[in-house]
C-alpha cells in the first residue's frame, strides 16, 4: 500500500489495518493517484460565487469535508465559459484570475490527505437561471443579469423559456477549446482528478440525447454522431491531463423518458470513453427534461453503475440517496461500483467519512489536533 504523505495537521491512512477484502475504507489507486478510501464528496453547486471566483465559503465548505476524512473532494460544477454557468453564482474557470482561488482549495484539501478533484461543466440550455432558493427560474434578459444560452438544437428546457441558440460547428469548436483551456488552468491550480460533466441535462448531455439533439449534421441523428462531442472532448482532455492523473466523466445513464438516452447507449459510450483513456464513469441519471418518470428510492442509481461497470469493463462511481455507511460499504464489497459519491449527506454531516470508518471497524483518521482530544476523552 502506498503511503499518503502527511502535511501540516493532516491525518494519514491507518497502514496497520489488515484489509481482508476491498471495502469502503480501503484505498484505491487510479493511475498514480492513491485515494485513501472509496468515499468521494460529490460536486455540489453552492451558487454563491461572484464572477465565478471561489471564496472563503468554498474553502471552508470543501476543506471541512477533507478534514472529515473523505478520500476525494470535488469542487462543484465549474463553468468553462461565463455562459456555461447555471446561475450567476456558479463557480468558473474561464480566466487566469480563477486559478489562485481554486489553488488555495486544492492545496488545503491535499494537506488533509484527500485528493482534490474538479468537475468541468457547461450548462447549455439550462443556464442563465436564478439560484434555487430564489426559485431557479430562467433569467430571460441581459438587463436582469441573464445571458443567451447555447444548445445542440433550438429546443428550450421549459416550454416558456426563450429558445436557446443552436451551436454551429465554429461554436462547437469554441466549446471544446474552452474545456481544454479550463483543464490547463485546473492542472495549474493543483487538481489531481478532472471530471467532464456530461450529465443532468447540461450541454454535453444535451448532445447525447435525441430528446434535445435534433441536428442533421455529424453531431446529430445516429448514436455515433450524438456521442461525437463527448468523445472529442474526452480525447482532447486526455491529451492534456498528464498520464499519471485520472480523467472521469459524469453521465446521466438514462433520461428516464421515452425515446431518450438510456443505459444501453450509456454502456456503449462508456466503453468508447475507456478506449480513449477515461478511467471512471461517475454514474448519475435524469435531469434532461422537466417531466421524467424517475423511480427515486434509496440507492436507485446503483444498478446503473453496476451494469456499466460489468458491461463496459470500466470503473464506476455510484451516487444518489446513499446515506449510510453500511449501504455504501455493500456497494463496494458487492462489486457494484469502485467509488461512492456522497452529496446531501455530506452537507448534513461533514465528518461522515470518519464516522463510516468507525462503523466499519477502523480507527477514525482524525486530524492531529482533533484526534488528540477525541482519543484522550475516550480513555
Amino acid at each position: 500500500m502506498s503511503e499518503v504523505q502527511q502535511q501540516g495537521c493532516a491525518a494519514g491512512v491507518d497502514h496497520d489495518r489488515e484489509v481482508p477484502e476491498v471495502d469502503l475504507v480501503s484505498p484505491l489507486k487510479i493511475r498514480d493517484v492513491v485515494v485513501r478510501n472509496r468515499i468521494v464528496v460529490s460536486p455540489m453547486c453552492q451558487y454563491c460565487a461572484e464572477d465565478g471566483l471561489a471564496s472563503d465559503w468554498h474553502l471552508v465548505h470543501l476543506g471541512s469535508r477533507a478534514v472529515g476524512g473523505a478520500g476525494m473532494v470535488f469542487v462543484e460544477a465549474t463553468a468553462v465559459t461565463p455562459e456555461g454557468r447555471i446561475s450567476p453564482g456558479d463557480m468558473g474557470i474561464w480566466s487566469e484570475g480563477h486559478v489562485e482561488p481554486l489553488a488555495r482549495i486544492a492545496r488545503f484539501v491535499t494537506s488533509q490527505g484527500a485528493v482534490p478533484a474538479i468537475q468541468l461543466a457547461h450548462a447549455g440550455r439550462k443556464g442563465s437561471c436564478e439560484a434555487p432558493w430564489k426559485g431557479g427560474a430562467r433569467i430571460k434578459t441581459k438587463e436582469a443579469g441573464g445571458w443567451t444560452v447555447l444548445a445542440p438544437s433550438a429546443i428550450p428546457f421549459n416550454d416558456d423559456d426563450p429558445l436557446p441558440v443552436a451551436l454551429d460547428e465554429a461554436g462547437i469548436g469554441q466549446v471544446v477549446a474552452a474545456f481544454e483551456a479550463a483543464t490547463r488552468r485546473a492542472l495549474a491550480a493543483g487538481f489531481q482528478v478532472m471530471e467532464i460533466h456530461a450529465a443532468h441535462g447540461y450541454l454535453l448531455h444535451e448532445f447525447l440525447s435525441p430528446l434535445s439533439n435534433q441536428r442533421s449534421d455529424q453531431y446529430g441523428g445516429s448514436l455515433e454522431n450524438r456521442m461525437r462531442l463527448v468523445l472529442h472532448v474526452a480525447e482532447r482532455l486526455r491529451g492534456i491531463v498528464p498520464n499519471g492523473l485520472p480523467l472521469f466523466v459524469r453521465i446521466s445513464a438514462t433520461d428516464w423518458a421515452e425515446g431518450g438516452w438510456d443505459v444501453e447507449q450509456s454502456v456503449v459510450l462508456s466503453a468508447r470513453l475507456k478506449a480513449l483513456g477515461v478511467d471512471l464513469i461517475d454514474v448519475s441519471s435524469g435531469a434532461l427534461v422537466p417531466k421524467a418518470n424517475i423511480p427515486v428510492a434509496k440507492g436507485f442509481q446503483v444498478p446503473l453503475a453496476r451494469k456499466i461497470r460489468a458491461e463496459a469493463k470500466i470503473m464506476t462511481g455510484a451516487v444518489g440517496l446513499i446515506t449510510e455507511a453500511k449501504q455504501a460499504n455493500e456497494i463496494i464489497t458487492g462489486g457494484e461500483a469502485d467509488l461512492v459519491f456522497i452529496a446531501r449527506e455530506m452537507l448534513r454531516e461533514p465528518y461522515w467519512a470518519l464516522k463510516a470508518q468507525q462503523e466499519l471497524g477502523q480507527d477514525p483518521s482524525w486530524p492531529i489536533p482533533y484526534g488528540y482530544a477525541v482519543r484522550r476523552r475516550a480513555k
